[in-house]
């Protein structure tokens, strides 16, 4: 397969699974746009690299997806530097614990409006173009809370349920386009994140590193494994390939059977 000549755009792109699937896009060929927060020198640095590996074009953008302006100008730039937007990642995310009665306003907020809302928004910028060229894929990187819910979390709950909810409405609005729209939702996906977190269950349960995997991170997860980011790329650009073209408004689990149970 190739993506050659395709455009991608990655929210939450500049690290972790986001990172992960524009590097598997790029490695079909796709120019992509990595949109991201983090230290600007570093993210332009990944985007060159990517770049010159893969001899594509990229770059990175910092636009807030809080911001619906700023998700405004970043569409809008993409399309100036890249042409229109043929793949869509929506993969940003936050995430914050705490019981519903203690909840703060702010975060719930923050939550909604970065998990969910920015998707909305980067999808009505995108259709208009899709349509007008008859193909495009729009991939929502949800969660396996997008299907079952845990408790001291309900932004991200309510956000990620939110979340495949829109990409069913929309696979429904374009499916005679040409357009497929559709949930990648992993379980625990091995990032740095994640492992970074390890240390300080590990002090706090008075636990061994081994424990605060098995008994902690993967006790929802029956293949007792962690997801890769690279198997969440991987599984992205299938769904962008001829063999995936009627796969529209599905939510895929990558969870390691968390939600067979």
């Amino acid at each position: 397969m190739s993506l050659a000549g395709k455009t991608a755009l990655v929210t939450g792109g500049t690290s972790g699974i986001g990172l992960a699937i524009a590097r598997a896009l790029a490695a079909e060929g796709a120019n992509v746009v990595l949109n991201g927060l983090g230290d600007p020198e570093a993210n332009a640095q990944t985007a060159d690299d990517i770049a010159q590996k893969r001899k594509v074009k990229a770059y990175t953008s910092p636009a807030d997806m809080t911001d619906p302006d700023a998700i405004v100008a970043m569409m809008q730039e993409a399309k100036e530097k890249l042409g229109t937007i043929d793949i869509l990642v929506n993969n940003a995310g936050v995430q914050y614990v705490s019981a519903v009665e203690e909840f703060p306003i702010e975060k719930w907020n923050q939550i909604i409006a970065i998990n969910l809302s920015s998707a909305f928004h980067t999808i009505r910028l995108a259709v208009p173009g899709m349509k007008e060229k008859g193909w495009g894929r729009i991939i929502n990187t949800a969660s396996a809370h997008s299907l079952v819910a845990s408790p001291y979390k309900a932004a991200y709950v309510a956000a990620k349920h939110g979340l495949a909810g829109l990409t069913k409405t929309v696979a429904l609005e374009t499916a005679q386009q040409g357009i497929t729209v559709n949930c990648i939702s992993p379980g625990y996906v091995w990032t740095p994140l994640v492992e970074n977190q390890i240390p300080a269950t590990m002090q706090a349960r008075g636990m061994t590193k081994e424990q605060v995997i098995d008994e902690v991170m993967l006790k929802a997860q029956p293949t007792k494994q962690f997801v890769t980011v690279d198997q969440i790329g991987a599984m992205a650009v299938f769904l962008c390939s001829d063999a995936a073209s009627q796969i529209t408004g599905a939510n895929l689990s990558v969870d390691g059977g968390w939600t067979a149970q």
